[in-house]
């Protein structure tokens, strides 16, 4: 039988590769920023690797919050493009950027505001030398609150056009720019925990600035007026948050499960936080091809979806879970090939370490097996319209499994930070579970929000 002509498919193998890789080359640049971050910040001590760590989880429930946001501008925007509708598309661009900024401004403002209530309650029972580090890192990285929201969502109206080389470009703009401050700041002047914060704020700003002019090229399909003047767009913002709130409620509750469950890791002590931070960071290493494909998905599929051809999300939802699983066993495997090193260069005590490789063998195993299937496919979902399934089906997996599993396994089972670990993974398979079903009796199809 002759395989189906696809030379009229939106999307060519040279299209995803160009969609593709930059994301790759971003979130890899993410990643290693990261853990440059904390190999620097862990020549100050293991307070200071344990004070930072907390406060970036708090810092990437926020950053989940607005990419949620700027997914919804990024699907609204594709579904129209893939309409042909410039116009909305467009318009549905200017909507999010503006919108995300006054929201990421109100959101600062109360995270200084209510600073005591958020670290008495998140962190739990942490020693004063913790807390001292994570207040001064606190303090100064909430700065950035707007910026990065802003840079959110410019980064998702490129990919939303199929180009992702300039979010990519920005991406290691504002890397260097980290990464350089930090070494300056720690290394040279010598001033700790704010050696890492100041060029955190510095590079988000420089990065929300570069993106925003970016957006002022007309003649881009996806572009933004030079215009200090705000107008509301009720139903374009209403399509933004149709896809933004349920997404964002998603992802803050999948934060917020993992922030509860943080402040369990704090009572088996300063070992057991610093081997979940740098747990965390290495794992992200794992799964980051297909976080790539997660945001190619939502390109793809919303472009597909406006144009009102299933068929061709049939075709990319396969071909991009394919290149999630090749790509994630080869990353999970390196990372599996240089453990050793990498304990080493952490500098982390015998025990630290050994819990440590523990985590980090047994979450890479279970990635190459689970994780596009819990990750990637409910992209499409999103992609689609279809956000509330996802959502409902993530948090009460979420609080169930990856909540009250981790003080069953971790606490009352004494596996301790190991078994926070292991009820992750078992909210990937239940996830996973109700993610193919749902896929394969196809009630997600229809749910366009244009």
């Amino acid at each position: 039988m002759a395989s189906k002509d696809k030379s009229g498919y939106l999307f060519s193998n040279r299209d995803l590769a160009v969609l593709i890789l930059p994301l790759i080359v971003e979130q890899l640049l993410a990643i290693l920023v990261g853990i440059a971050d904390t190999m620097m910040i862990s020549s100050v001590g293991e307070s200071a690797v344990s004070g930072v760590s907390l406060v970036d989880s708090i810092m990437i429930l926020l950053i989940n919050v607005f990419a949620a946001l700027a997914t919804g501008g990024a699907v609204v925007a594709g579904q129209y493009l893939g309409q042909n509708d410039s116009e909305n598309a467009c318009t549905a661009s200017e909507q999010l950027v503006w919108f995300i900024m006054i929201i990421a401004v109100v959101i600062m403002i109360i995270m200084y505001i209510f600073q005591g209530i958020i670290f008495s309650t998140v962190f739990g029972s942490i020693t004063e030398e913790v807390a001292h580090h994570s207040d001064i890192y606190y303090k100064i990285v909430a700065l950035s609150i707007p910026f990065i929201a802003v840079y959110n969502g410019g980064a998702a109206i490129f990919r939303a056009m199929g180009n992702s080389r300039v979010s990519m470009t920005v991406s290691i703009i504002m890397n260097v720019i980290n990464v350089i401050g930090n070494a300056i700041l720690v290394y040279g002047a010598r001033i700790g925990t704010a050696g890492v914060a100041i060029p955190t704020l510095v590079s988000r700003i420089v990065a929300a600035v570069l993106i925003i002019v970016l957006l002022f090229n007309e003649k881009l399909p996806l572009h933004i007026r030079k215009t200090l003047k705000y107008s509301f767009h009720k139903n374009i913002v209403g399509k933004i948050l149709y896809i933004g709130v349920p997404n964002g409620m998603e992802n803050s509750m999948f934060q917020l499960g993992k922030l509860l469950v943080l402040s369990l890791v704090s009572t088996f002590g300063t070992y057991a936080i610093t081997a979940n931070a740098v747990s965390n960071t290495i794992a992200a290493f794992h799964i980051l091809p297909g976080q790539a494909a997660g945001l190619a998905v939502i390109t793809v599929i919303a472009r597909c979806v406006g144009a009102g051809d299933y068929e061709q999300v049939s075709y990319y939802t396969k071909k991009l879970h394919i290149f999630s699983y090749v790509f994630i066993i080869l990353t999970v495997g390196s990372t599996f090939l240089i453990m050793p090193q990498i304990m080493k260069a952490y500098n982390l005590s015998e025990l630290t370490a050994a819990t440590t490789s523990k985590i980090l063998y047994f979450h890479g195993t279970c990635a190459m097996l689970i994780w596009p299937l819990s990750f990637t496919l409910p992209s499409v979902f999103r992609a689609a319209g279809d956000v509330k399934f996802a959502m409902t089906t993530s948090i009460v997996s979420m609080w169930i499994c990856r909540v009250i599993m981790s003080y069953v396994i971790g606490k009352y089972m004494g596996l301790g930070v190991f078994g926070i670990w292991v009820a992750m993974v078992l909210d990937w398979c239940v996830r996973s579970v109700c993610f193919i079903l749902r896929y394969k009796n196809g009630k997600w199809k229809n749910k366009a929000v244009v």
